[in-house]
């Protein structure tokens, strides 16, 4: 025989009467949003712990009142009540309050079995933080309007330097930086490992300062005979020794005087010639070998190194006064690997300027710029010209292809690749029907995934952005997105 089981009705759950003014007013107090109704006359009757607590109102100021009271003596703003009751109809509408708060509030009205209004119910939300939220939101945006107005015009500036490449967020940075000092006469040094383009940092310090159009001369100090540092740097005076010029010779300082000095590879100097820098950088003066009075000179020095300076003035190899000297505008140049975005403009600028001297119309295919990205370059850049000029040399009349590349770097490439797959892809063993064992790789599309999402995942630790992660991986940025979110949620 069949049961019947019936189901619990809402006066059961309720019980008597005072049960249930009980259990409703519990309702009513503990709803999330505000609630506060009146009687058919727009008198206050109910008003929750939530409604107090948003509107900063107590329910104690507010019982028995009327709502047009309310509204004469400017403790709201507007009543949806009264509107309620002239509309015949719920309203939505801004509410604000005498104690600085906002609101958005609902009033519905209910009716009796005659169709007459006998309270108006009314919701309201807090809008106090949106409202906050939204101030921060235009506050952001006015400042990332303002920012990326600087950045536009700071890259059509950066457009006329033909040798600059500088599209990653660290060398971008990095130059905006030089661009606050860059109109001073302040010295600057530039650290970097060897091959991160100092010397085209310090030409573009040069041609954004005020002595622009004046002298600018480089002296490489680590390719200076060291018996031909001194008249080199200082210049000597006639009959100064066997061999000297007649009629003397200005040192490089003064060939450099009212322009610029770039002094690369300042860590090579000998002891010596670092005692007589510290004389032009203290005094602003040469004395010539031979020479007895000093000539004035008006330089502004630019320095680079890729040692480590601290580290030589430990070892008491630098003048700790000299590094003190030299570095009162450090700036430290990235290292390529640091800044794979520049990456692929810069392979394409060196095929373009080989296409002018050759003649040619080469271009780099993606496949090929992909693989240069997934490269360490310890030499830097001055390592990817040479990758890109052997590859251009060897490749057919039209296009670089991943052919064209050392050996090291598709080797490279593809080492990271077998990484990810060993790590990646498990082989599991099962048992046949006819009891024989064998390994099989189940589910390839859910394998394929994995890996994928662990190449996102790589790529958006590294590189803590949706653009530039997406770009490393060769996708697009809503393509990225889109993929991140799927694994994530399917994770």
């Amino acid at each position: 025989m069949k049961m019947t089981i019936e189901k619990p009705t809402i006066e059961d759950f309720l019980g008597n009467l005072e049960e249930i003014n009980e259990k409703l007013s519990a309702i009513i107090e503990n709803s999330y949003d505000g609630i506060y109704i009146t009687d058919e006359k727009a008198n206050t009757i109910l008003v929750n712990r939530n409604y107090e607590i948003i509107t900063g109102l107590s329910r104690n100021n507010m019982l028995g009142k009327n709502m047009a009271d309310l509204v004469k003596s400017k403790v709201i703003s507007v009543s949806g009540t009264l509107l309620v009751l002239e509309r015949k109809r719920p309203v939505t509408l801004q509410q604000e309050f005498k104690t600085g708060k906002k609101a958005l509030i609902t009033s519905s009205p209910v009716f009796d079995k005659n169709g007459n209004i006998t309270m108006v119910v009314t919701n309201v939300r807090d809008l106090t933080e949106v409202y906050q939220l939204q101030e921060e939101v235009e506050k952001k945006s006015i400042l990332s309007i303002k920012a990326r107005a600087e950045l536009e015009e700071f890259m059509k500036k950066l457009n006329i330097y033909k040798d600059i490449v500088c599209i990653d967020k660290n060398s971008v940075a990095i130059l905006q930086l030089i661009d606050k000092v860059a109109s001073t006469d302040a010295t600057v040094i530039l650290l970097g490992e060897t091959g991160v383009g100092k010397d085209i940092f310090a030409q573009y310090i040069y041609e954004n300062s005020k002595r622009k159009g004046k002298p600018f001369v480089r002296v490489n100090c680590g390719a200076l005979a060291p018996s031909l540092i001194d008249s080199e740097l200082f210049g000597y005076e006639k009959g100064s020794f066997t061999g000297a010029n007649r009629e003397g010779k200005m040192g490089l300082f003064e060939v450099a005087d009212t322009g610029t000095i770039f002094l690369d590879e300042i860590g090579e100097l000998p002891s010596d010639m670092q005692v007589k820098l510290l004389r032009v950088l203290q005094d602003r003066e040469v004395l010539r070998i031979g020479g007895r009075i000093a000539i004035k000179i008006d330089v502004r020095i630019i320095a680079a190194t890729n040692r480590n300076l601290e580290e030589l003035v430990k070892e008491k190899k630098f003048r700790e006064d000299l590094y003190y000297r030299l570095t009162v505008f450090p700036v430290i140049i990235p290292p390529l690997r640091e800044r794979i975005n520049d990456i692929a403009p810069l392979a394409e600028l060196f095929v373009r300027d080989l296409n002018e001297k050759y003649g040619f119309k080469k271009v780099l295919l993606p496949s090929t710029i992909k693989m240069l990205q997934n490269y360490d370059y310890p030499g830097n850049i001055r390592e990817l010209k040479n990758i890109v000029e052997r590859a251009f040399i060897i490749s057919d009349e039209y296009s670089i292809s991943v052919g064209d590349i050392p050996l090291k770097i598709t080797e490279r490439y593809n080492e990271n690749i077998n990484e990810h797959l060993s790590e990646d892809i498990d082989i599991e063993r099962i048992s046949g029907a006819d009891g024989s064992t064998g390994e099989v790789i189940f589910n390839l599309k859910e394998r394929i995934d994995a890996i994928e999402l662990k190449y996102i995942n790589a790529a958006y630790d590294k590189y803590k952005n949706i653009r530039a992660a997406a770009h490393s991986l060769g996708m697009d940025p809503s393509t990225f997105l889109r993929k991140r979110r799927k694994n994530i949620k399917i994770k």
